[in-house]
């Protein structure tokens, strides 16, 4: 039976049992990394639930437009929009991104993009569209889509499996995006690393931020370090 209660945080809450993308780690640790500026107009690929969206909102956006293939997804990433206190500012978009049209670009890009291509597929074939790089966006599509609608000075924002980090990198040099910042993180104390958030922006650049974060300790227990990145989110942190 699927579990249809909202996901609290401190200053909103999201229902995500109807979208193909929930509420998971990858997505608030990247919400959480992202910087932001209060000026920014920024477009969320693949927002699932909208969590990104609602994540940058608390920490201070001008606007952002959500984009989902999924119609359900964007059902109800509209409904946990609508019912924030930044429900002004955000939009959701049923559309493939490819189609997506907008009269201005973007500061700020970000996505927790399909990246299970290397893995089995979904039993059901809205979260295969949604989670495989086969079965939907690739990683030139997705890097071609952000040439065309971030601005020359904008940042691109993902989080993806750390062992097709370099794969990704070098698709995106192609489009002229560069790495600028890059947080490695590894889920347990001792073990090797498993996702990578990074910020790409236009032009090269020979000084990389590099930062690594820890999950759990090797007990399994939420390490300080997470619960301090966090504690701005989640609800008795």
């Amino acid at each position: 039976m699927t579990d249809a209660r909202p996901f609290h945080f401190k200053h909103f809450s999201l229902y995500h049992h109807r979208s193909t993308m929930k509420v998971g780690t990858d997505a608030i640790l990247l919400g959480r990394w992202t910087e932001v500026k209060p000026t920014d107009v920024v477009l969320d690929i693949g927002t699932g639930c909208g969590l990104l969206p609602l994540m940058l909102s608390q920490k201070g956006v001008a606007h952002v437009d959500a984009v989902d293939i999924d119609a359900a997804s964007i059902e109800e990433a509209t409904i946990n929009f609508e019912a924030s206190q930044w429900h002004e500012q955000l939009k959701a978009y049923c559309t493939d991104i490819v189609g997506f049209q907008s009269d201005s670009l973007y500061d700020l890009i970000i996505s927790n993009p399909p990246f299970f291509n290397r893995f089995s597929k979904c039993d059901s074939e809205r979260k295969s569209r949604a989670r495989h790089n086969d079965a939907g966006l690739s990683y030139a599509m997705v890097c071609r889509e952000v040439h065309r609608l971030m601005k020359p000075e904008g940042r691109l924002s993902v989080v993806l499996p750390f062992d097709v980090m370099q794969e990704f990198l070098k698709t995106a040099e192609g489009f002229g995006l560069y790495l600028h910042r890059c947080m490695t993180i590894v889920p347990i104390a001792g073990k090797e690393p498993n996702r990578v958030n990074l910020e790409l922006r236009f032009g090269r650049n020979d000084n990389v931020h590099e930062e690594t974060f820890v999950i759990r300790d090797a007990d399994k227990r939420f390490t300080s370090q997470y619960n301090e990145f966090l504690k701005d989110y989640y609800l008795g942190l």
